[in-house]
């Protein structure tokens, strides 16, 4: 049987292709390019907690165990949109993380590293896997940070399933990653630099590779598929009033704002804090 309304999709789609393919150029051509923030790629926190209390001895005596955090990806997780590092994601999240009691009580010291880049794909993310060397402590947390690169490159759905599951094996293969989070595609329909209708045809090719990902995800033990709550964001910074939408992106109108980049950070403290204590739930 036929799907009408994909059909009718289909034929939009076509009919407006012109209109897609000049504001797709003009997005290119007019759009702010914003350079990756400054700022260390690389951390070691030691962490304070209960174990103080213990004699000078047995601390001496005692092995330290490292938690070990790993975010990877493209221009959101390299914290585009930011002037430093300690705006973005990751200098967001390791500070949230140290003051996790359940991340004080398992852990002596968090070790973090950030490893994305501008513009990359999932292609070009799990080339990057294979090149890194093999860590010296298996990745007790890898955060991914995929999917926006391969929606304006017009990846096949096919090739978007199997470069995400080549990724999920190579971090759990060569990195030893014990929990593996994967960001949902962000609202791209939302974007303030993507014009009508562009931005609808867009937000649709994301939400179609987001459904992938949630579904690769939901196959895989120890692999899980984190919606960013972007409603609870604009709940929570609006408390109740009226709010610009465009707030929560940078000056580009396309990455994410320093204040949107927080929230991101708490969801995730969140959820790493429930996958490392279930009983934290």
């Amino acid at each position: 049987m036929v799907n009408s309304n994909k059909m009718a999709t289909v034929a939009r789609d076509v009919l407006l292709a012109p209109v897609y393919l000049y504001q797709g150029r003009r997005i290119k051509r007019d759009t702010v390019r914003l350079p990756e923030p400054h700022g260390e790629r690389h951390g070691h926190v030691q962490l304070n907690h209960s174990a103080n209390t213990l004699s000078a001895n047995t601390q001496k005596d005692a092995v330290k165990k490292t938690l070990t955090v790993m975010i990877v990806g493209d221009s959101a997780a390299a914290g585009v949109g930011s002037q430093t590092q300690q705006e973005a994601l990751a200098g967001k999240l390791i500070p949230i993380l140290q003051q996790q009691s359940v991340i004080q009580t398992q852990f002596d010291e968090l070790t973090w590293s950030l490893q994305a880049t501008t513009g990359h794909t999932s292609f070009d993310i799990l080339r990057r896997l294979y090149i890194l060397p093999a860590p010296s402590q298996a990745v007790d947390i890898m955060v991914l940070s995929v999917g926006v690169n391969d929606t304006t490159a017009n990846v096949s759905a096919r090739k978007w399933q199997q470069q995400i599951e080549a990724i999920i094996a190579i971090a759990q293969r060569k990195f030893g990653v014990r929990e593996l989070i994967f960001s949902s595609l962000p609202p791209m329909a939302q974007m303030p630099a993507i014009p009508a209708p562009l931005n609808n045809f867009v937000g649709a090719k994301a939400s179609i590779l987001d459904k992938i990902l949630q579904k690769i995800c939901a196959e895989h033990d120890s692999v899980t598929y984190m919606a960013t709550d972007f409603p609870r964001m604009i709940e929570e910074h609006a408390s109740g009033t009226p709010i610009d939408i465009t707030v929560m992106f940078a000056s580009d109108g396309f990455h994410p704002s320093s204040l949107m980049y927080g929230y991101w950070a708490q969801q995730l403290s969140e959820l790493i804090t429930q996958l490392l204590d279930p009983s934290t739930t």
